[in-house]
């Protein structure tokens, strides 16, 4: 037998044996499942003597073995030293043991917390492996289709020589690809392909005639139907959430909506929306409006609602009520003081050639393509930027990711920050943390913060400390929380002469390759905090020697998670590295977490005795940590009402997913 090598973090022997059944919620299960580990490599050097043949011959029998019903438990030794052979026969790449960790507490339905460059993406086939050997497909739900491109592309090969078929679920497929890639053993896709996909089988099983009693029961029996239209889906096993903290945490505040248009004047609305755009400006906070700072809501005074009565208006909103368009107004303004181009979306060509607002996610910096914001306040965007503006949509058919992946009987994710939401976790999902220990000691070191009065101030003090890390020859990645600030620092770059790149999330792709060269010596890259997430920054020829990467994170986020997974873009795999945080008294942070008369009292101290914000450090994380406390107040009201609203729909003989108001 194998030698177990000892694994930083795994308790081993007399130690493992008590902590198995005396120790806590994480050690007890490290414990157990380093005995796992010992099993597994008791098959290694019979595995390493069989041809390919013999391993998927060996896969087959396992798969007979999972569908005769045998506990998949049971399998997971062998299956994972399957696995991990065929890796290193065909991408040359052997699981270590922490990544056999995760891939236990994965297979266990909890969430693992990985660092970053950890190898997430080969841990990943593992567990899906497992669960696709019972013939019921597993899947794995991502962030983007890049992202669910490449690493099914690159873990192809190990299912193939084990006999497994992979599908890939993307934004342009047909229907009729969708099916296929469903009915692979194991499917890589998005979180919110994967939800519009459950929505729209949904509604075609109603015209189908499918009763709600029916509809999961009945499903197989409708796609075998051979005539006309078919669901893509092929019911709910297992699904593996890549990047989790992000999906089923931060985007969980966003339900997914298919829309369906009712008989409304499309013409009279696009035109209310448009006059309201052009009108808003001229309305005057406190004169004409008041601005509720915590619900974000405007309400127009006596004197703002006269103003509306009295202003000129195109013929077509003639007949308009008079509420309708205090309505449309309010919404205007609150559209033209806290929705911004490059900050809160960006317009960009959408698949017809024409221009759309596509949301940026303020808490991952990414792109929410497909999104869009509801009760009016999209097309109010839109007119605004004067672009098309699509009609408002009722809802069809609706969903959450907390309901979505909830369906599944088997959820398991994985992260590299999930530890400060692993209350959230729990309680939403009924899932456990596992930190899973490193492979090398951590050496990132983390400077200290640095606080300025103005943010004139901070990004001054940012590009110094640039070009003191450029001129020494290490590679920098400088995080921003929004795209009209990384434009902000790039100009103040140009201005200094350091040749840099900035990454604003809109080429997923040919940003992954720029930020895996980020650790090439004097490398600059600016970027928002999400672009060219999932790729690992490998650090270049003398860079370890010199410190290697140096992160600095700009600004507080409104979430301590994202700016933690900045944070761990430098240091991979024991490599050295340094990161630091920098503030200012003017920031965001401020003004979400406390409201404007702290900001403004904070701003003009910030003005007047910069000397004296070095202080504030704690007041800002405070200020963030209330953020995130109202976020997670959104999340579990969210969670309440739609769980109070299935119930009743469901006592009602109603589809808790179809039959929804608007």
């Amino acid at each position: 037998m194998t030698a177990v090598p000892k694994v930083n973090g795994i308790p081993t022997g007399w130690q493992a044996e008590m902590l198995a059944i005396l120790g806590g919620p994480v050690s007890r299960r490290l414990a157990r499942w380093g005995k796992v580990i010992e099993q597994i490599l008791a098959f290694e050097p019979e595995l390493q003597k069989e041809s390919d043949r013999d391993l998927k011959k060996r896969s087959l029998s396992l798969r007979y073995r999972a569908k005769s019903g045998e506990p998949l438990a049971k399998i997971v030794p062998e299956g994972y030293a399957l696995v991990r052979e065929a890796s290193v026969r065909t991408i040359k790449q052997r699981h270590y043991e922490v990544q056999m960790i995760g891939g236990i507490s994965l297979f266990n339905g909890c969430i693992a917390e990985m660092e970053t460059g950890e190898g997430k993406t080969l841990t990943a086939s593992l567990p899906l492996y497992i669960h696709a050997l019972v013939g019921k497909g597993a899947h794995l739900a991502t962030v983007n289709d890049y992202l669910a491109e490449r690493d099914a592309n690159l873990m192809r090969p190990i299912y193939d020589l084990l006999g497994l078929s992979v599908g890939v679920v993307l934004t342009k497929d047909t229907s009729k690809e969708r099916r296929e890639a469903y009915g692979c053993d194991i499917t890589y896709g998005t979180a919110k392909e994967f939800g519009f996909d459950f929505l729209r089988d949904r509604l075609l099983l109603r015209r189908m005639g499918v009763t709600q009693a029916g509809l999961f029961g009945e499903i197989t029996a409708a796609a075998l139907d051979p005539g006309g239209e078919q669901p893509v889906q092929r019911g709910a096993h297992f699904v593996l959430v890549d990047e989790a903290d992000s999906i089923l945490i931060d985007e969980a505040r966003t339900p997914l909506i298919i829309g369906s248009i009712g008989d409304k004047a499309i013409e009279k609305i696009v035109a209310t929306y448009r006059w309201s755009a052009e009108v808003a400006p001229q309305f005057v906070d406190d004169e004409h409006y008041e601005y509720d700072h915590d619900d974000k809501k405007v309400e127009l005074t006596a004197s703002g609602r006269q103003m509306v009565r009295l202003m000129p208006k195109p013929t077509t909103l003639a007949n308009m009520g008079l509420v309708d368009l205090y309505q449309y107004i309010e919404r205007a303004i609150r559209v033209h003081r806290d929705y911004h181009l490059d900050r809160q979306y960006v317009v960009k060509p959408g698949d017809k050639g024409t221009d759309e607002i596509v949301i940026v996610d303020e808490n991952t910096g990414r792109l929410a393509e497909g999104r869009k914001w509801r009760d009016g306040i999209h097309q109010a965007v839109e007119a605004k930027e004067k672009i098309e503006v699509t009609v408002p949509t009722g809802q069809a058919a609706r969903i959450t990711v907390q309901d979505l992946f909830l369906r599944y009987k088997y959820l398991a994710g994985m992260t590299g920050t999930a530890s400060s939401a692993s209350r959230e976790f729990r309680k939403v999902y009924h899932k456990v943390v596992i930190p899973v220990p490193t492979n090398r000691p951590a050496q990132r070191r983390r400077l200290p913060d640095l606080v300025f009065g103005t943010a004139d101030e901070k990004w001054h003090a940012i590009v110094q400390e640039i070009r003191d890390m450029h001129q020494e020859g290490r590679p920098v990645l400088i995080g921003t929380r929004s795209i009209d600030k990384s434009i902000i620092l790039a100009r103040l770059l140009n201005l200094a002469g350091i040749e840099h790149k900035v990454l604003n999330a809109h080429e997923v792709e040919k940003e992954a390759e720029i930020v895996a060269q980020a650790g090439q010596p004097g490398r600059v890259v600016v970027a928002t905090n999400m672009a060219g997430r999932g790729t690992d920054i490998k650090l270049g020829p003398g860079v370890a020697e010199t410190g290697g990467l140096h992160v600095i994170c700009t600004e507080l986020h409104d979430s301590a998670r994202i700016d933690r997974q900045l944070m761990g873009r430098c240091g991979r795999q024991g490599d050295p590295g340094t990161v630091r945080q920098y503030m200012s008294l003017d920031d965001d942070v401020i003004r979400t977490g406390f409201g404007p008369e702290s900001a403004e009292k904070l701003e003009a101290l910030g003005k007047s005795n910069s000397a004296a914000a070095q202080g504030y450090a704690n007041y800002l994380k405070r200020a963030q940590r209330k953020v995130e406390r109202r976020h997670l107040r959104d999340r579990f009201v969210l969670l309440y009402h739609e769980k109070e609203r299935k119930k009743m729909q469901r006592e009602m003989g109603q589809d808790p997913y179809l039959d929804t108001p608007d």
